[in-house]
């Protein structure tokens, strides 16, 4: 416990109050997630219909201007930092704004709150680290490291907003890829049923949408660009730049010939189906062949030791006993 002390330079009974109010906040966080209800479809039809308006706005002309209207907010702030330091600029922005794209931040306002996020984030660990080290002294034995400590703060800042963009893309880009056979299924029987490709899609992101909100989300979009971009094609092409993907590139491929050449979207939408249900056939059949390789080590550590106490354990005992009586 002393050491413990010494080590942080706090008591033993304020950590563990401070452990325990915060497990106890977990707790209550964990109950109130668990009880509310939340409808996936909520919030994607708004940004949905905005998308609309602005496809609209943007291939209509109108001969009347109106002067912009400034919004006095938070991200109104950071826009204007943002602008004032020039973090928007085209060529740095451009690949920013397809990482937040694949990781399915597609407003204009995740840009600039991830640039100024990126800019405030190293002098906002810099300074917690200068306060908790030499402010409030925190694990006092390693003074000797406390610039080291500070210095890992500010890198540890700088790459938060990049770490948190991936991992979400990461985890988007999973649940797309689970559910893009299924979906594949549902388009092939709505090609079947004589459905055109803005119908499909739209009637496919409707049964998906509870089941899978990102592929929903992205086929809804897709199905709005396809009728209101001048070109098709570059509707589908913005679909495999926004999910990084190698599989919804190949589906994007299909339907880019299906429409440049005229074939039966049915029969290529078949075919593809078929060889993503192979694939995902292999690769269930590929974990359970990695099964017993990952269960050896378990095995040996902790059954294997008991299992020699349980057999060799009561040997052992009679063992000593007759060593002892002799």
């Amino acid at each position: 416990m002393q050491a413990i002390e010494e080590l942080l330079g706090i008591a033993v009974v304020d950590l563990l109050s401070a452990v325990a109010g915060i497990v106890a906040l977990l707790v209550m966080v964990a109950i109130y997630q668990t009880a509310l209800v939340r409808d996936p479809m909520k919030g994607r039809v708004k940004s949905l219909q905005d998308r609309r308006d602005a496809l609209k706005a943007g291939l209509m002309t109108t001969s009347k201007r109106r002067s912009p209207v400034k919004k006095v907010d938070g991200v109104g702030a950071m826009r204007a930092l943002a602008d004032k330091l020039q973090l928007l600029q085209k060529e740095q922005t451009r690949k920013v704004s397809v990482q937040l794209a694949q990781a399915g931040y597609r407003s204009n306002d995740a840009i600039v709150v991830f640039q100024v996020a990126r800019l405030s984030m190293p002098l906002v660990m810099g300074l917690v680290a200068v306060v908790l080290f030499y402010g409030l002294g925190f694990m006092p034995t390693h003074a000797g490291m406390y610039p080291i400590y500070s210095i890992g703060a500010v890198l540890l800042g700088f790459k938060m907003p990049d770490i948190f963009v991936s991992n979400t893309k990461a985890k988007r880009t999973d649940a797309i890829r689970k559910s893009l056979p299924d979906a594949l299924d549902l388009l092939v029987v709505c090609a079947e049923a004589g459905l055109t490709l803005d119908s499909a899609l739209n009637r496919v992101a409707k049964e998906l949408g509870r089941a899978s909100p990102e592929l929903s989300d992205e086929f809804s979009l897709t199905a709005i660009e396809l009728g209101f971009l001048p070109e098709r094609r570059q509707a589908l092409l913005n679909l495999s730049e926004r999910v990084d993907l190698p599989a919804l590139r190949g589906v994007v491929t299909t339907l880019v010939q299906s429409e440049r050449y005229g074939t039966p979207l049915a029969t290529s939408l078949r075919v593809l189906s078929a060889e993503f249900r192979n694939e995902r056939l292999m690769q269930a059949e590929e974990k359970a062949a990695r099964l017993p390789a990952t269960l050896t080590v378990p095995l040996i550590v902790f059954i294997l030791p008991t299992l020699f106490v349980v057999l060799l354990g009561p040997a052992a005992c009679k063992v000593m006993d007759d060593f002892i009586n002799k």
